[in-house]
């Protein structure tokens, strides 16, 4: 049931206790008790909110920012990472395999916000060797959401 559970709130996390015990065919008290366990334990970390800012009058610069670091001796990657998420800017922090060590997502005001915060914050780290910073331009899809309706078609069909 908790695969179930998650499955659920991972696409509407404002679905209710009741609602899942219908969907599951379960009792809507173990239903609660199970997901206060899985807070409990940290599986459920948290209920975010997933807003379109371009729909927004507020200006989001959002980055993804591939950093290459020297894992430090006993740690690996674990500290700098840690050093890392601990900064407001910093939205996620991702080990990777391939051509560098770690991605970071971060969210600024302005272009140049996020250049001062990789000038100024992530690039003076000592464990740090390079970074490479790409700006989203837009999103298509996050967290299995689709960001824009697509319209509908409002020619005329000609076809009989």
């Amino acid at each position: 049931m908790k695969e179930k559970i998650l499955a659920a709130i991972d696409k509407n996390s404002k679905i209710t206790p009741s609602d899942l015990a219908v969907m599951l065919g379960a009792d809507e008290k173990e239903v609660v008790k199970t997901i206060k366990e899985l807070e409990d334990e940290r599986i459920i970390c948290g209920y975010p909110t997933l807003i379109n800012w371009d729909r927004v009058q507020t200006e989001i610069v959002t980055a993804m920012i591939e950093v290459k670091v020297t894992p430090q001796r006993g740690l690996g990657f674990d500290k700098i990472a840690e050093r890392i998420y601990m900064y407001d800017e910093v939205e996620a922090v991702y080990l990777m395999s391939g051509g560098f060590d770690l991605t970071v997502f971060i969210e600024g005001k302005s272009m140049q916000e996020v250049a001062r915060f990789v000038s100024e914050k992530l690039s003076p780290m000592e464990a740090i060797l390079s970074t490479s910073t790409h700006f989203v331009l837009k999103r298509y899809k996050q967290h299995g959401l689709h960001m824009d309706y697509k319209k509908e078609d409002e020619r005329m069909s000609i076809i009989p």
